[in-house]
C-alpha cells in the first residue's frame, strides 16, 4: 500500500490571525487566486502592515436591547482590531465598510479622533439617562493603536469629569497606563474591568490571538488592577471545544490567585464570516483536530456553526455546553468567585459647568 504523504501546510501571514481576506457578505463581486500548475513552491507571503484610517464619527454612544448583554450603552473608539483574534465576533462589522472581515479587520483600523468631544456633547444632553458605558464592545480599547492615538484615555477623562460609570474589557496590559484614573473612579464605585484570558498556553495564544499580551502579562494586569482597588474579573472567553475548554478551571484559578473577584465564560461564537475564517484557521494550525472541533461546536449550536438566539448564543445548548456550564459553576464555587454582585453607582453622575455658565452660589 502506498504511504499517503501529509498535506502541505497552507501559507499564512505571520503575526496575523486570519489567513485570507474573505469576501464580506454585502460584496457584489469577489476574486480568488488559483494555481496554474507551473509553480512548484508556495510564494512567500508579503508582509502585511497595519493602516490607521481617520473616521469623523457623528455619534459615539451605541445602545442595545439584547437581553444577554450586561450593558445597554457602549463606545468603540476604534473599528477593527490589530490584536487579530481569529474568532472575534466583531469581524463581520468590517463588511459594512466594504472591507473584508478577514485580514482587513486586523490591518485596516479606523480611529475616531473626535470621540471625547462627541461623548461630552452626549452626556450634556437634557434627555441623557445615566447608565454604565462599556468601553470596547466591538474592539479592544487598548489595542496597539491606542498607544499612539490615546482616544480611550480622553474618553476616560471625560467620564471621570462627569462621574459617568464605565466598564472595560481588554486583553492588553496598556490599560495600566490609565491606572490612576481608573483607581480614582473605582474608589467612588464608578469603574470595573474584565481581563480576557483565553488560554495559558503561549503557543496556542500566538496562533489564536497573535498580537495580544501573553497569558502571564494578562494575569499580572489583573493583579495590578486589583491591588489598586479596581474591581476586576477574569473572562475565560471564548471556550473552544477540544482546543482550550480543558483550561477553563486553570484559567479561573489563575485569575483568582491574581486578584480577580468575579469570572465569566463565553462559548465560541461564529457569526457570519467568522465561521469560514475559523474553519480556515483550523485547517492551517490544527488540521487533524478540525473535524472534531467543528462537530462539538455544531452539537452546541443546534447542528449549525452558529445560532443567534439571545437565550443561548453565549453558552450554547446540548451536552457539551451543559457540561461546560456545570464545570464553571463548580469552579467558581470552589474558588469563591462571584460571591457578591458589583453594581456601579449611577447616582453620582454630574455634568460639570461649561465655560460661561453661572455656577450655583449656595
Amino acid at each position: 500500500m502506498k504511504r499517503r504523504e501529509p498535506d502541505k501546510p497552507q501559507p499564512f501571514y505571520k503575526g496575523r490571525g486570519a489567513a485570507s481576506n474573505i469576501t464580506g457578505r454585502f460584496a457584489e463581486h469577489s476574486s480568488t487566486r488559483e494555481s496554474d500548475g507551473w509553480q512548484t513552491e508556495a510564494e512567500p507571503l508579503e508582509q502585511l502592515l497595519t493602516t490607521s484610517i481617520e473616521e469623523k464619527a457623528k455619534s459615539i454612544i451605541a445602545t442595545n436591547q439584547s437581553p444577554d448583554i450586561p450593558f445597554t450603552q457602549s463606545i468603540n473608539p476604534y473599528r477593527g482590531c490589530e490584536h487579530g483574534c481569529v474568532y472575534c465576533y466583531a469581524r463581520p462589522a468590517h463588511a459594512y465598510m466594504d472591507l473584508s472581515p478577514g485580514l482587513d479587520f486586523e490591518t485596516k483600523i479606523f480611529f475616531k479622533p473626535n470621540a471625547a468631544e462627541l461623548l461630552e456633547k452626549a452626556l450634556r444632553k437634557p434627555n441623557y439617562v445615566c447608565s454604565p458605558i462599556a468601553l470596547g464592545a466591538n474592539t479592544d480599547p487598548y489595542q496597539p493603536l491606542e498607544k499612539e492615538k490615546g482616544i480611550t484615555r480622553t474618553l476616560l477623562e471625560v467620564m471621570q469629569k462627569f462621574r459617568q460609570p464605565v466598564t472595560i474589557i481588554t486583553k492588553s496590559q496598556l490599560i495600566l497606563r490609565d491606572l490612576p484614573i481608573l483607581a480614582e473612579m473605582a474608589q467612588d464605585n464608578l469603574a470595573q474591568v474584565a481581563v480576557s484570558v483565553t488560554t495559558l498556553d503561549n503557543d496556542l495564544k500566538r496562533k489564536l490571538e497573535p498580537r495580544t499580551a501573553g497569558p502571564k502579562a494578562r494575569l499580572r494586569t489583573i493583579g495590578a488592577l486589583s491591588e489598586n482597588g479596581i474591581p476586576t474579573a477574569v473572562l475565560a472567553a471564548p471556550m473552544i471545544p477540544a482546543l482550550n475548554d480543558c483550561e477553563l478551571e486553570a484559567i479561573l484559578k489563575s485569575g483568582r490567585e491574581s486578584g480577580a473577584e468575579r469570572a465569566a465564560y463565553i462559548l465560541l461564537r461564529l457569526p457570519y464570516e467568522v465561521a469560514p475564517l475559523f474553519r480556515e484557521w483550523l485547517a492551517i494550525h490544527y488540521p487533524h483536530r478540525a473535524d472534531h472541533v467543528m462537530s462539538l461546536i455544531q452539537q452546541s449550536r443546534g447542528g449549525q456553526d452558529y445560532q443567534s438566539d439571545f437565550s443561548q448564543r453565549r453558552q450554547g445548548t446540548g451536552v457539551f455546553a451543559q457540561l461546560l456550564r456545570q464545570r464553571f459553576i463548580v469552579a467558581i464555587r470552589k474558588l469563591g468567585l462571584n460571591h457578591r454582585r458589583l453594581l456601579l453607582d449611577c447616582s453620582q453622575f454630574d455634568p460639570p459647568p461649561q465655560a460661561g455658565e453661572q455656577q450655583c452660589l449656595f
